[in-house]
C-alpha cells in the first residue's frame, strides 16, 4: 500500500492518537503517526502520516502552527483550561484595552513553561499521567515565538485569540499567562488549529466523514508524500548515482554536475519517481549528497 498524507480535523473529546488510531484502521495500515499533539478538548488541523510516510514526520512537525482559541478571564484551574479543577476566581473584570495590552506583551521570542497536563515526557514518563497522580516536577522552560496574535472580543469575560506561533507554542499557558499579567486568571475555553505547515481547515476531512466514505473516497483524500517537500529543490538522479544514494552512500555534487552549500536539502528523484530526501554533506572537503529519508 503506498504511503500518504492525510489531513484530519480532529473532533473535540477524543485524543490525538485514538484520531490516528481510527484513521490507520479506515486504511488498513500498521504504522501510522500525527505531526503535532492536539489536547482532547481541541479540534482542527491534525495531519496523520500513514505507512512509509512516518518518516517524514520530523519535516511537518518543526512548521509553524495557527490557531483559534478562546480565551475566559476571571478564573485559573489545574489544566489551565476550562475542563480542569477551578483554583481560584476573580469578580474584577478587565478594560478591553488592559487585556489588549497583556496579550500584545507576549509577541515575540519569549520562555514558556510546558504546563503539567501535557504530552511531554520527563524521565519517560509524560508529565499528564504525573500530573493526574497529583505530582508536580520542574519543567525546564522552553524557547518560542508569538509571531502574531489577534483579539476579538465576544463578551465582558470571554475573548477570541487568533495566534500564529512557533512549534512547542501551548495556547492554554498563553492565556494562563494573560490572565497572570491583568491580575484576575484566565484560562483557554475553546482550541482550534487553523493551519499547520501548508495545511488549514479547509483541507482538512472530519473523522466522522471520513467514517462514512467508501475505500475510494477515502483513498482519494491522501496526498503524496513529495507533497510534504515541495519546498525542497527537486535534483532527478541518473540510475547509476541513485542507486548508490539508496545504499546509502555519499555523491559528490561535482559528479551530478550540481552547486550547493552543505546544508541544503533535495527533493530526489530518479526513473521510478520521488524516493526520498537528500542533504548537501561536507566529505574529505568536498561537499556531497547523502539521502537522509528513503521513502
Amino acid at each position: 500500500m503506498a504511503p500518504g498524507l492525510l489531513i484530519l480535523n480532529k473532533p473535540e473529546g477524543i485524543t490525538s492518537q485514538t484520531a490516528v488510531n481510527r484513521t490507520k484502521r479506515l486504511f488498513g495500515e500498521s504504522k501510522a503517526g500525527h505531526t503535532g499533539t492536539l489536547d482532547p478538548m481541541a479540534t482542527g488541523v491534525l495531519p496523520v502520516l500513514l505507512g512509509r510516510a512516518v518518516k517524514a514526520s520530523e519535516f511537518l512537525l518543526c512548521s509553524d502552527k495557527y490557531y483559534a482559541a478562546t480565551l475566559r478571564l476571571g478564573l485559573t484551574t489545574d489544566t489551565e483550561d476550562i475542563s480542569g479543577t477551578v483554583l481560584s476566581l476573580s469578580d474584577r473584570i478587565p478594560t478591553e484595552e488592559e487585556v489588549r495590552a497583556a496579550a500584545e506583551s507576549l509577541r515575540g521570542e519569549s520562555e514558556q513553561i510546558p504546563p503539567m497536563y501535557s504530552a511531554i515526557k520527563i524521565g519517560g514518563k509524560k508529565l499528564c499521567d504525573l500530573a493526574r497522580a497529583g505530582v508536580e516536577i520542574d519543567r525546564a522552560p522552553r524557547k518560542i515565538i508569538v509571531y502574531d496574535l489577534q483579539l476579538t472580543r465576544l463578551t465582558d469575560r470571554d475573548y477570541r485569540l487568533d495566534v500564529h506561533c512557533s512549534k512547542g507554542t501551548y495556547i492554554r499557558t498563553l492565556c494562563a499567562d494573560i490572565g497572570k499579567k491583568l491580575g484576575t486568571g484566565a484560562v483557554m475555553a475553546s482550541l482550534c488549529r487553523t493551519k499547520t505547515s501548508r495545511y488549514s481547515l479547509a483541507d482538512a476531512v472530519p473523522l466522522e466523514e471520513l467514517e462514512r466514505m467508501t475505500e475510494e473516497e477515502r483513498f482519494a483524500l491522501l496526498h503524496p508524500v513529495e507533497e510534504i517537500f515541495r519546498d525542497f529543490e527537486n535534483l532527478t538522479l541518473p540510475d547509476f548515482f541513485s542507486r548508490l544514494c539508496r545504499n546509502g552512500q555519499a555523491v559528490l555534487l561535482s559528479k551530478l554536475g550540481v552547486r550547493a552549500p552543505v546544508g541544503t536539502r533535495f527533493a530526489l528523484y530518479d526513473a521510478t519517481g520521488f524516493f526520498g530526501v537528500g542533504e548537501v554533506i561536507e566529505t574529505d572537503g568536498a561537499p556531497a549528497l547523502k539521502a537522509i529519508r528513503q521513502f
